[in-house]
């Protein structure tokens, strides 16, 4: 379970094609208070730690199945690639943004992106699959960080990206075009999933 709230900033350090993708992500997170095992979200996907090291620079590797790559933006990943990460929350953490699965539902486009004051306002258009689980004022997830939606209309949605969340994380690089990791919200889809069984 993750909050959104990005405490990282990593980079793909190589890809390697086996029975499954691995791919080495260089971090800034001290390595020796990682567990073999453990999850850590990246770009709002939940992948676990396989291997560990600090040689040339603290690192993780993580391995993504055929299911995540059909799923997710991970299939284009590339050496270099900067990467949102954040760790599980533990019990008594703050809880910052929302509950965050690191389920990613599926990807959303970017249509636009237009200054407003020192804030970026980027339109996204989800999967018409999705598009009813996104509301106005409510939360969502994209690349891994929780974000509040401003106005929904159809399968576009508007957020507004603060200068700290374009310093401190891969936000403020977005441009019009790219292709981004989105999780609805978690009540959304237990609500959906509600009113579908009693229908």
């Amino acid at each position: 379970m993750f909050t959104g709230i990005i405490s990282d900033v990593g980079h793909v350090l190589s890809v390697d094609q086996r029975g499954d993708l691995r791919v080495r992500i260089a971090t800034r997170y001290d390595v020796e208070r990682i567990d073999l095992g453990a999850s850590i979200a990246c770009d709002g996907v939940c992948l676990t730690v396989v291997a560990l090291g600090s040689e040339p620079q603290n690192w993780f590797d993580v391995d993504v199945s055929a299911e995540t790559l059909s799923k997710t933006t991970l299939g284009s990943w590339v050496a270099g690639h900067r990467v949102n990460l954040e760790r599980a929350l533990k019990v008594g953490d703050e809880l910052g943004g929302h509950i965050v699965s690191g389920h990613v539902d599926g990807m959303a486009q970017v249509i636009s992106v237009m200054p407003e004051g020192d804030s970026l306002r980027v339109t996204f258009r989800a999967p018409l699959q999705l598009a009813g689980f996104i509301a106005q004022k409510g939360s969502i997830a994209l690349n891994g960080t929780s974000l509040t939606v401003n106005e929904v209309n159809g399968a576009d949605f508007g957020v507004n990206f603060i200068p700290h969340t374009q310093t401190h994380t891969t936000w403020g690089a977005v441009h019009e075009g790219q292709v981004v990791n989105l999780e609805v919200d978690t009540m959304a889809r237990y609500v959906a999933r509600l009113r579908e069984w009693n229908a």
